[in-house]
């Protein structure tokens, strides 16, 4: 996973860029407005530029990143912090600077909406969240060292405020020269456009494998949201411990799953009653809520981390001593790979299962046809066979092995089924679903003790695995596929679908809406929650502490010790980043929000105190001080990284830049609020009542993510987006009943 990281930690010098210009012009703003003579309107304008720039370029930030990629638009923002940063290093006026302000925050709404949603795209599912909590890492570290920078500038006998923003541009060319040279477009990006070489190599670039099958089949499905989900349960084991009165060929309850050898197969048996995330979609949270308005999707998804198998590893366990479920051999097979190229073969015939073998067969992630089926012919011309990869591994469990041989992450496994039957007509009609299976711990699901299952007759001293799945419609195979009947599971080939693009018919989609429900809401909510008010009074409240007072008898003047304040508490924000960097895969999002929120309603709340009754000026300033520490500290810890984090998570591939620039639009449109309001509100009620404002937010927020909030920890992009289709689908049937 080293290329991942280091992927990552390329991209989140945007994040770092953006820090160091808050910082910046923090500090600047003190000696533009001595030596341009500015009024306060146009103090707070120059200020305001780059939220204004960054409010801008998000509104079409998202669409356009979903039609020439990420990458670009991650290039554009450097260039666009580069070139901001010569022009204000050179300003010989307000208004050249105030262009350069616009610029600068082009580049700052670019990589704030952008760099989360490429992480995201790009990291494994085991470690997306602490490598999606770099940005605020990076941020912080980037305000710390540029009030370093100001603090130390500020004590110069003539300290110059165009050096103090011109110096951005040499980290912005930084950043530059690695966007273009290292960072590689988003793996989902190009498969979404249909370029599946380009895809593979940079999977296989990116966790240091060759064989990544498995993830470009979840990809490929990940185009799109599978039509009609809905949740079923299995039981799998070896096909050679059924007993002996059991026949696949007569029984229509068992799904055939092929290994890489002749005669290893393993069995399927649908049941009722055994997998915690059924019973949860069925009668647990869809239909009988066990907490009042609780959205069902927040149980749907904490049902899955409940019944974690327990293995210590976030990596899917299933078949652990059974060996690859894929790798078979397809003879008809040229190619290592489905590639443009495949698209020139109109009219070649593509192998299918056939014959004894051909019912219920419940195929993996890109499988060749077994070599003992009989094979067919699939007439449909543009059809396409999995034949993707051969000699995967990727239902094998050993231990220690790439992600791209232990399943598609989080515990979950892809899969497809393939039933076929006579029609009226005596024509034989299939149908084509996509599995993704999801181990269960708990009882009755450890190999060798499973016994007396309901709805099925398994030996008790077999080895079986107690398995969910989501069952849908698999992303390519189209209406036009299903209208002609083909006899085998025929897929269209994803550069077809390339040209739909992002579409704004897709946000109505049950599933969608009810994700930017979330990602809207907790946006509105955090800006909401205090921290632009907090960071306002720091300084006011050190001061009181006695701080600035210590530091004038070290000869440091009101300014610079100011600077080092603001330094000294962007310092405290970094071990508590670094914290949830280790719990954010491990707690969990939701957990992480749950648990720090109530501390920030705690902190405000004795601000609330301290502002209105009289403790004397020293238990005033200590506790003050107590306070506005741990609201940073737990701020960053839990509500500062964690919208992001979600927002970049739960939309579906081809909508997801369109989504997520919705979410940052509303970002910056509840930043510019709070900013203005902010001066108004501490003229008419005062810090204690804007803090007491804050903390009845907080516990909206508490709220809100309790009722609406999922866990999506360790769970791939695509299980979680049909998660959302799922439980609204169900929300939506339970409704009507």
């Amino acid at each position: 996973m080293n290329g991942a990281v280091l992927v990552a930690l390329a991209a989140t010098i945007g994040n770092f860029l953006q820090g160091w210009d808050n910082a910046t012009i923090a500090g600047a703003v003190v000696y533009i407005k001595k030596e341009l003579t500015l009024d306060a309107s146009v103090e707070g304008l120059v200020v305001a530029m780059s939220l204004i720039g960054a409010t801008l370029v998000t509104t079409c930030s998202g669409s356009i990143a979903d039609s020439i990629g990420r990458r670009p638009m991650l290039i554009m923002s450097s260039m666009l912090y580069f070139l901001s940063g010569v022009i204000m290093l050179w300003s010989p006026n307000v208004y050249v600077l105030l262009i350069a302000r616009l610029l600068d925050g082009f580049g700052i709404g670019l990589a704030v909406t952008l760099v989360p949603l490429y992480i995201s795209e790009t990291a494994p599912s085991e470690i997306r969240g602490s490598l999606n909590t770099l940005p605020q890492f990076t941020g912080s570290g980037g305000m710390f060292l540029a009030y370093c920078m100001i603090f130390g500038m500020s004590l110069m006998t003539a300290p110059s405020w165009r050096l103090m923003l011109g110096v951005l541009s040499i980290p912005s060319l930084i950043y530059f020269v690695l966007v273009v040279l290292y960072l590689p477009e988003s793996p989902r990006w190009l498969v979404s456009k249909g370029r599946m070489i380009e895809a593979k190599q940079v999977l296989q670039k990116l966790r240091g494998i060759e064989d990544v099958s498995g993830e470009m089949a979840l990809l490929v499905e990940g185009l799109a949201v599978g039509i009609e989900p809905s949740i079923e349960e299995y039981i799998i084991g070896p096909a050679n411990e059924l007993t002996e009165d059991q026949d696949l060929a007569t029984d229509k309850d068992h799904i055939k799953l092929y290994g890489p050898e002749e005669g290893l197969s393993w069995v399927a048996k649908p049941v009722t009653g055994q997998s915690s995330l059924a019973l949860v979609s069925r009668q647990g949270s869809m239909v009988q809520q066990s907490v009042p308005l609780m959205d069902p999707l927040v149980t749907l998804f904490g049902s899955v981390h409940e019944k974690l198998p327990d293995t210590g590893s976030m990596r899917s366990m299933l078949f652990p001593n059974f060996g690859s479920m894929i790798s078979t051999m397809d003879p008809h097979v040229k190619d290592d790979h489905w590639d443009e190229e495949s698209l020139q073969r109109e009219g070649d015939d593509y192998p299918s299962d056939g014959g004894a073998d051909s019912d219920d067969n419940l195929q993996s992630p890109l499988i060749s046809r077994q070599t003992t089926a009989v094979e067919t012919v699939v007439p449909h011309p543009h059809g396409s066979t999995l034949s993707v990869r051969r000699h995967s591994s990727l239902m094998q469990g050993n231990a220690g092995e790439g992600v791209g041989s232990m399943g598609i992450g989080g515990g979950w496994q892809l899969a497809w089924k393939w039933s076929e039957r006579e029609g009226e007509d005596g024509t034989k009609e299939g149908g084509f679903k996509r599995i993704y299976l999801h181990q269960e711990a708990g009882p009755g699901s450890r190999r060798g003790s499973l016994v007396s299952v309901p709805g099925g007759d398994i030996p008790e001293d077999g080895e079986f695995i107690q398995a969910a799945a989501l069952v849908s419609q698999p992303a390519l195979y189209s209406k036009e596929l299903m209208d002609q009947h083909p006899v085998g599971p025929a897929m269209v080939h994803p550069s077809e679908t390339a040209s739909k693009g992002p579409s704004w018919a897709a946000l109505l989609e049950p599933g969608v809406k009810r994700a930017l429900i979330v990602g809207i809401g907790i946006q509105i909510l955090q800006q909401f929650s205090g921290i632009n008010g907090v960071m306002y009074y720091t300084p006011q409240i050190l001061e009181q502490a006695g701080v600035g007072v210590l530091l004038s008898n070290f000869g440091i003047a009101s300014d610079s010790a100011s600077f080092l304040i603001s330094a000294l508490t962007n310092f405290l924000m970094l071990p508590s980043v670094a914290i949830a960097m280790r719990f954010m895969d491990v707690a969990g999002r939701r957990s992480l929000l749950l648990y720090t929120i109530p501390v920030l309603i705690l902190s405000l709340i004795c601000l609330v105190i301290g502002n209105t009754v009289n403790l004397g000026s020293v238990a005033h300033a200590v506790v003050s001080t107590i306070c506005v520490i741990l609201y940073f500290c737990f701020f960053v810890t839990g509500y500062g990284p964690v919208p992001n984090i979600l927002c970049s998570e739960i939309f579906p591939t081809r909508v997801r830049g369109l989504c997520i620039a919705i979410c940052a639009l509303v970002f910056w449109i509840c930043d510019v609020i709070v900013t203005y309001t902010l001066p108004v509100m501490l003229n008419s009620i005062g810090l204690s009542g804007v803090f007491g404002i804050y903390a009845i937010v907080c516990v909206i927020s508490w709220i809100f993510v309790f009722l609406r909030v999922p866990e999506t920890k360790g769970m791939p992009l695509e299980v979680i987006t049909e998660f959302f289709a799922v439980g609204a689908r169900q929300a939506a049937i339970a409704k009507h009943e």
